[in-house]
């Protein structure tokens, strides 16, 4: 088995090149727009040209992330991006947005596709899919077992990307909605405001229950059968990118890891460590005490008098180092640097492993208790120790290869390059030295420096004529000035309009029956029921099938009984199914009517032709997406779309179980409520998975008129409603009243 790509990230040029020096075979990075991590510093088109030229001179590989939701308005500034993306000959884009993949598909083939983390691909189904829809590589889902990385990696021709390192998402990358809908910040486009690393009450319990520590795989990634290991940290600083890259390089190539430089880690930048899901479930993946870094543990506190602390560090310490302590009933830990500090009385620039040290504390420090770990957040060695070299300003460029034709004649000559020509006149006289006359031409076209170019020269001079040096220097300014000007820029691909509505229709939508007992269908075009591996389709039995639509959810880790449940459905003469996720392509009857969930992102028209170029007969709307990006996608879209106007938005969807009380669950159903400055969460487990959402719903009824769309919908999932209760919001709903409710983005910017 070939050796996996070790990928390392770059949130800037120095990150970039320390990712180099310490032994990545390839380097993922962010333009300034449409990037994933909009709040690093990214690259701009000349550091990208550059960086790319330098890597490629070292036989490495580059790969862009465009891994953003991209509005309609956005679209041609998208084109000018994958204009450079082209131009640098970048090795793959990673992208979410499916848009981004039709127009890629189009008019940049030179681009290779990479499936992001952002869209979730989590099992085989989602894999295949994506496989026959023209993509060379999935990043898998972080939530992933071991086995279930395998059975993915064993798909024929389809290169896999599996994270190894780094900070951990508590939701499914790509559906977090709740930066976005209570912030106005969204994940999906690259603004994220952590609210799962912020502190929740659960009665009189106050905790951190959603705060992930960071993935760290260590030696386990030797056993991992995918093409490339990525670290995460793109908006991490060069000294940690190198001492990560470092040490997972030396693991692949020496077979073991080296506990030093796993201390190193730890003092630069670390939250405690888990290796997730790797082996299967897991309850210790959530740090609920404190957030952020800490660095690495040293020892603990023995004593604190006159405003010195002391302490047995296990680890050197020496004057200037960054000190951190756990301190209770703070959510992170008391941090300092060391400036006076004593071993056996005497003032020390150093203290050993193992010696008693004297460490004087700043002024006005928090009460700190004996028993309290210590922690060593920040190290002046370990900061000299990761230096690296990198590429002279200039030296390096990404040049494109061009044919120059010249012709040299007594009244003329003329530069061409494929389509592109120039002509300068003149009346030049017959050349004494027709040899070295042409290499005065090779010369003159072969001054590229400060161009994108690299030219193969072909001349034309006979009979040979003397053309004076200004002159062809003057023709070749011309020309590569002209071929840049005309250089490849990207259009948008052809889609088509649908007629627009006349009438909006309803859509009801639940995951129980029983909740729309009493409910007169004949009020809405379509029912759509999510399925689940304990649904019974008896249950639909006094349904008409035709109005029946059947909803795979967006996420499922085993997809084997819900697909039995599918073919037996679809057998029994229901032919409608939803999908939420890329997975439902593949999982669906592929003579099915399919349509999509709006955790299906079409955020604009190119997105949605694509869906409908893969048969897809209905899109719905995005819930996070603003008035005026859905006004403009509904009246463009090509296929009729829905707006959900009613529904309790599943801020987290997680594999996490906030119970953690597994040996007793049998993965029964569990709620419970949390709270955050002054708002209420409503927490969902059932077979192991998470749903958390708002005590208030989403609700948008009295501005739905303002959408293009062919139908409403009403969703009635996740919550426990009782019948009166949906029969009075479907009341409230229809006749536009006012809800009190979550208004989501419709009238923000994200």
């Amino acid at each position: 088995m070939q050796k996996p790509e070790l990928l390392a990230p770059a949130g800037d040029l120095e990150a970039g090149y320390a990712a180099l020096y310490y032994g990545a075979d390839a380097v993922y990075l962010g333009l300034k727009a449409f990037s994933a991590r909009a709040s690093a510093t990214n690259f701009s088109p000349a550091e990208l040209n550059e960086f790319t030229a330098y890597a490629h001179h070292l036989k490495r590989k580059v790969y862009v992330t465009i891994n953003t939701l991209v509005q309609e308005k956005e679209l041609g500034d998208l084109l000018a991006t994958l204009d450079v993306c082209s131009a640098c000959q970048v090795d793959g884009i990673i992208l979410q947005d499916l848009g981004v993949a039709r127009i890629i598909k189009e008019s940049y083939p030179e681009l290779s596709l990479h499936a992001s983390t952002q869209m979730a691909v989590h099992n085989k189904e989602g894999a295949l899919a994506l496989q026959r829809a023209g993509f060379s590589r999935v990043v898998l889902a972080r939530e992933l077992t071991l086995s279930e990385i395998k059975e993915i990696a064993e798909i024929p021709g389809l290169e896999t990307e599996a994270f190894i390192h780094g900070a951990l998402c508590y939701c499914y990358s790509g559906l977090c909605l709740f930066s976005s809908m209570e912030a106005g910040r969204s994940a999906n486009r690259g603004k994220c405001a952590y609210p799962c690393r912020a502190l929740f009450k659960r009665g009189d319990t106050s905790a951190h229950f959603f705060s992930m520590k960071d993935m760290a795989l260590q030696e386990e990634v030797l056993k991992l059968p995918v093409t490339s290991l990525k670290i995460e940290g793109r908006k991490k600083k060069a000294l940690y990118v190198a001492a990560v890259t470092d040490y997972y390089r030396r693991i692949l190539d020496k077979g073991k890891a080296d506990p030093k430089r796993a201390e190193n880690i730890r003092q630069i930048f670390s939250r405690s460590w888990t290796k997730f899901r790797l082996h299967g479930k897991n309850t210790e993946v959530v740090d609920n005490d404190f957030v952020g870094h800490r660095g690495l543990e040293i020892g603990k506190v023995e004593k604190v008098y006159h405003n010195t602390l002391v302490f047995t560090p296990n680890h050197a310490v020496a004057r200037f180092d960054g000190i951190q302590i756990d301190v209770p009933g703070s959510e992170k830990p008391f941090g300092f640097s060391v400036q006076e500090m004593c071993v056996k009385g005497k003032n020390v620039f150093e203290a050993k492993a193992g010696e008693s040290v004297e460490i004087k504390l700043p002024p006005k420090s928090p009460f700190i208790e004996a028993g309290q770990v210590v922690y060593l957040a920040s190290s002046s060695e370990v900061k000299g120790t990761y230096k690296f070299t990198k590429a002279k300003p200039g030296e390096y460029k990404t040049r494109t290869k061009i044919l120059v034709e010249v012709e040299l004649s007594a009244k003329e000559i003329v530069a061409k390059s494929g389509d592109v020509e120039v002509r300068l006149a003149g009346d030049f006289s017959p050349a004494q030295n027709p040899e070295k006359m042409n290499e005065a031409v090779r010369g003159a076209f072969l001054k590229f420096k400060d161009t994108n170019f690299l030219p193969e020269i072909k001349i034309q001079n006979n009979p040979p004529v003397f053309v004076p040096m200004s002159s062809l220097n003057q023709l070749r300014r011309d020309l590569y000035e002209k071929i840049e000007i005309t250089a490849k820029h990207g259009t948008l691909p052809k889609t088509e309009i649908r007629p627009l509505p006349t009438e909006s229709k309803w859509i009801l939508k639940t995951d129980d029956i029983s909740k729309i007992k009493g409910v007169d269908l004949l009020d809405f075009e379509e029912l759509i029921v999510v399925l689940s591996d304990d649904f019974d389709l008896k249950t639909l039995a006094n349904l008409p099938k035709e109005k029946v639509r059947l909803a795979l959810p967006s996420w499922c880790l085993n997809p084997f009984h819900l697909k039995e449940k599918v073919k037996e459905a679809f057998g029994t003469g229901y032919t409608k199914f939803e999908i939420g996720n890329v997975w439902g392509l593949e999982a669906a009857p592929k003579d099915a009517d399919i349509t999509t969930d709006s955790s299906f992102y079409m955020m604009n028209s190119e997105a949605i032709q694509l869906a409908k170029e893969w048969g897809i007969q209905r899109i719905t709307l995005p819930i996070e997406d603003i008035l005026e990006n859905l006004q403009t996608v509904s009246e463009k879209a090509a296929l009729p779309c829905v707006l959900t106007v009613y529904q309790d938005v599943p801020l987290f969807q997680s594999v996490n179980c906030l119970t953690r009380h597994c040996a007793v669950c049998q993965k029964k159903e569990c709620r419970m409520r949390l709270t955050k400055n002054g708002q209420i969460y409503h927490v969902w487990t059932k077979d192991c998975q998470t749903t958390v959402f708002n005590d208030k719903p989403f609700y948008i009824g009295d501005e739905r008129e303002k959408v293009a769309a062919d139908f409403y919908r009403i969703d009635f999932v996740n919550r426990p409603y009782t019948p009166e209760e949906v029969k009075q919001i479907i009341t409230e709903v229809k006749a536009g009243e006012n809800i009190s409710s979550l208004a989501g983005n419709l009238k923000k910017e994200i």
